[in-house]
């Protein structure tokens, strides 16, 4: 059996868990909203006609803020057709996903629902057919009292209080052709500026999310970066990053790697920010908004025949419903790894997404919602990351990939709060279990409060309809010596340990 000693750096703190790190994503695509989280005809659903199980599961897994419309949607999205009266509301065509968008769910709607869930929202404003004007004319009508035009038709519409929403996001993916309103990185960025400046006159305690690269393999990555901030540093607060990870050809091993990619990716945009800010003479550091990032099968997707039918624009088709393995989960459980060992430069992000539509969470309509298996250590992490993030130093043997060449086999990271402490780690091993020996002594912990692996003999193994439960995370055997903490971990296997003192 391979062997891995962590030794863990408990005075060198990365910087504070941000609860807005475990976010989510809800755009309106495929049956996301409508049969994902709204269904009025449920066995389930609650007067609003929002699917109780759901709600359930959500909380279960712990998200913070929520992401929404959109996404590619939101580059087309006109706000006012999802205000006032149900039966007012405009039927529209959804250019991004191909589909009619009913508007039976909008900004009041999915605000409750965030009140059901106990998550906050993070708004998206349409940059891409839309600009300034349409941008202050949503802030208003969100966020002013009363006594104008469009405060008071918020009023009328049921909502006396403004909303408090504080994260708002400067259009999506801004440097895709395949957006809507696409630019070039000095149209977007000069666009993004006046924008911000212009919100910041309504309210200038707003928190701005700029668009950054769409993927780190967009070949103006870096240079849109650079550009994009050159014309508004001064007046936003975060830059975007967005990444989506596949098992590619049957190459299991640098799908298990993916995390030396964000890792990559966030130092690379860490060092634009930081380059930015000393060419713009600023004190402030622009945090990352990692706010959209999963496992996503996109070459199955991009594979299958696309509805482009001018006669034919489904409501809520069956879009982008990847089934995930256990294979998946431990990627995602890395990511997440990856994410928390950035806590100092990544503030925010936003899991993409949330039911139905590349989700931790399925259902079916009229019956049962499930937890896949990327469901686990996502809720795990964010229930038990708590305080501050602490590097890991890890010695252990490499496996080799194709993709990212040599890379270690067990990577990990840990998280203090006062006399609690977690570590979560990953074998990336295909075929060899590590037995993992890390001195605890530094977090002040003596005792196991509880501990948990995902693993299966099977790494392709899924939850589904049929069965719910085929996966889901076992009690990790430990044994502590004194400060010595010792587990094993299966191959393709994520743990997560949550110590305290007696």
């Amino acid at each position: 059996m391979a062997q891995a000693n962590l030794s863990i750096q408990a005075d060198a703190g990365i910087g504070p868990v941000r609860r807005r790190l475990f976010g989510g994503f809800v755009e309106h695509l495929g049956r996301h909203v409508y049969t994902g989280i709204y269904e009025p005809g449920h066995p389930t659903a609650d007067a609003d006609g929002f699917r109780a199980d759901v709600i359930d599961l959500v909380r279960e897994l712990g998200v913070s803020a929520i992401r929404y419309p959109g996404g590619n949607f939101v580059s087309g999205y006109r706000w006012e057709d999802g205000v006032g009266p149900r039966e007012e509301r405009p039927r529209r065509l959804d250019l991004a996903w191909h589909s009619i968008e009913t508007n039976e769910v909008g900004l009041h709607e999915f605000s409750t629902w965030l009140e059901h869930v106990g998550s906050e929202l993070m708004l998206a404003v349409n940059l891409g057919t839309r600009g300034v004007q349409e941008a202050l004319d949503l802030l208003e009508y969100c966020r002013i009292r009363g006594g104008t035009e469009l405060s008071e038709a918020r009023r009328a519409h049921g909502r006396d209080e403004p909303f408090d929403i504080r994260m708002w996001c400067l259009g999506n993916e801004m440097d895709g052709p395949w957006q809507l309103g696409h630019r070039d990185a000095d149209s977007y960025g000069e666009l993004a500026a006046r924008t911000a400046r212009a919100m910041r006159q309504v309210d200038p305690d707003l928190e701005l999310v700029v668009c950054g690269s769409s993927a780190r393999s967009m070949p103006t990555f870096g240079a849109w970066e650079r550009t994009v901030l050159r014309h508004a540093y001064d007046e936003v607060d975060y830059i975007s990053c967005h990444a989506y990870y596949e098992e590619v050809d049957g190459d299991a091993a640098s799908f298990l790697a993916s995390a030396v990619d964000m890792d990559a990716f966030i130092e690379e945009v860490a060092q634009i920010v930081d380059e930015a800010r000393e060419a713009a003479g600023s004190d402030r550091t622009v945090g990352i908004s990692f706010d959209e990032w999963n496992v996503w099968y996109m070459r199955r997707f991009m594979s299958q025949e696309k509805i482009t039918d001018i006669e034919h624009w489904p409501v809520a088709p069956r879009l982008l419903e990847d089934r995930y393995s256990v294979l998946d989960a431990v990627v995602l459980g890395s990511l997440l790894i990856s994410l928390v060992r950035h806590a100092d430069r990544v503030t925010s992000a936003s899991l993409a997404q949330l039911v139905n539509v590349i989700a931790p969470i399925m259902t079916e309509p009229g019956g049962l919602a499930w937890r896949q298996t990327t469901f686990f250590p996502f809720a795990l992490t964010s229930r038990l990351a708590q305080g501050e993030a602490v590097d890991v130093a890890v010695e252990c043997p490499s496996i080799s990939t194709e993709r990212h060449g040599d890379v270690p086999a067990v990577t990990a990271v840990a998280t203090r709060d006062g006399d609690s402490a977690a570590i979560f780690a990953v074998n990336r091993a295909l075929d060899e279990s590590v037995e993992v020996t890390v001195d605890v002594a530094s977090l002040g912990a003596s005792r196991v409060s509880e501990a948990h692996v995902l693993s299966d003999p099977d790494m392709y193994a899924a939850n589904s309809l049929e069965e719910p439960e085929r996966v889901t995370p076992r009690r990790l055997e430990t044994r502590l010596d004194g400060s010595v903490l010792t587990f094993t971990l299966p191959p393709v296997s994520w743990v997560a340990v949550s110590l305290e003192a007696e």
